[in-house]
């Protein structure tokens, strides 16, 4: 342990650049200044930057690969950067949620944790909560990301567990240590653990469970 890393008898501290406090986990200010103070991208370049800074702030940020899909398409190789309106809203979208962006929680030892799981056409989303006082949930960790390659072209059935691993994997430390209840528009557990066969995907996603 480097005692020059260490503090004690404070209320609050910078570790690994976000503010950490009783209250939970909140991001620098500093970062977000930066992000706000970035002008409209003019380039690739410019938007590889900006993405690149909200990669890292990520978990703070609810369903960012859905505010981020109008730039999908000028991350496409051979083409030409035209920054539209709907990217401009998305853009803008980003700045307005970091004006008040979530203090992620601590998880209580003891109490069960909620992993909200979904999928949509092109991308999927996790949001992993835990009940506080008066049925109050307070979010701990937000996931998404697009689906790249033969994911796109998934049965309903995959599309539908796909996130559930995907969320398992990204937050196996809390999996492992908290009862998870999973919610979700249909149950890819008891799905998986129910079938006599499966095959493909689902029986390499069955091996975790």
């Amino acid at each position: 342990m480097n005692p020059l890393k260490c503090a004690f008898g404070v209320t609050s501290r910078k570790f690994l650049s976000f503010i950490v406090r009783y209250q939970g986990i909140k991001i620098d200010q500093s970062k977000i200044d930066i992000i706000q103070k970035i002008p409209r991208p003019k380039s690739l370049h410019d938007l590889r930057s900006l993405q690149e800074r909200l990669v890292y702030i990520r978990r703070f940020i609810s369903n960012l690969v859905g505010r981020c899909q109008p730039f999908q398409k000028l991350m496409r190789k051979g083409e030409n950067f035209v920054w539209d309106e709907a990217c401009q809203n998305s853009f803008d979208s980003i700045k307005k949620y970091l004006l008040n962006p979530p203090v992620l929680g601590a998880p209580v030892l003891g109490k069960p944790v909620i992993l909200y799981i979904t999928a949509q056409k092109r991308s999927l989303g996790a949001l992993l909560v835990q009940e506080e006082e008066k049925e109050k949930e307070r979010a701990h960790y937000y996931l998404s990301r697009i689906l790249v390659g033969a994911e796109v072209n998934y049965s309903p059935i995959e599309k539908m567990c796909l996130p559930l691993f995907f969320a398992i994997n990204k937050l196996r430390h809390y999996v492992q240590a908290f009862t998870v209840h999973l919610v979700a528009k249909a149950n890819p557990i008891k799905y998986v653990l129910s079938r006599p066969i499966i095959s493909g995907c689902l029986a390499k996603w069955a091996v975790p469970l």
